[in-house]
């Protein structure tokens, strides 16, 4: 288990960035392989499980998913400690991106537009991969955009 600092406001003080990430390479081969599965009930099955680690990943952090207890189980051990940490609510907010993407595959897939499960994938998988390779997080940046449109009179 890891521990969690806490900054001056009581907020997560960061996350390994390097998670997400990692993170971000596992949900881009699951997401291939629902787009090579096609309109099939294997995909819907597969995309519901990604759509699931979303969930997970927007209602705890991404450093709480199943992929993020792989990182720090067996990935962080063999690359060190992070030199920062990141605020976790940008990757957090693009966990949300991701399942409300996916989301709509699964809902779509359900009530019988398979077709919608090969394109959700798809689209998710830009996501996933931009993040992967380039370190590029969409959600993220989505977030920051976001945040900066929001009027200062709204608060944090």
């Amino acid at each position: 288990m890891t521990q969690t600092t806490q900054d001056t406001h009581g907020r997560p003080a960061g996350i390994d960035a390097r998670g997400p990430r990692f993170g971000a390479g596992v949900t881009a081969v699951l997401l291939a392989v629902v787009v090579l599965l096609g309109a099939s009930t294997a995909a819907l099955a597969l995309l519901t499980l990604v759509a699931v680690s979303f969930l997970l990943g927007t209602l705890a952090g991404p450093h709480r998913t199943w992929q993020g207890w792989v990182f720090r189980r067996f990935v962080r051990p063999r690359v060190g400690p992070p030199v920062e940490l990141e605020d976790p609510r940008p990757p957090r907010f693009a966990q949300g991106v991701g399942l409300v993407v996916t989301g709509v595959g699964v809902v779509l897939g359900s009530v019988g537009v398979i077709g919608a499960v090969p394109w959700a994938a798809g689209i998710a998988f830009v996501a996933a991969a931009l993040n992967a390779t380039l370190g590029l997080c969409l959600g993220c940046e989505m977030y920051l955009l976001l945040r900066r449109l929001r009027p200062a009179s709204a608060g944090r």
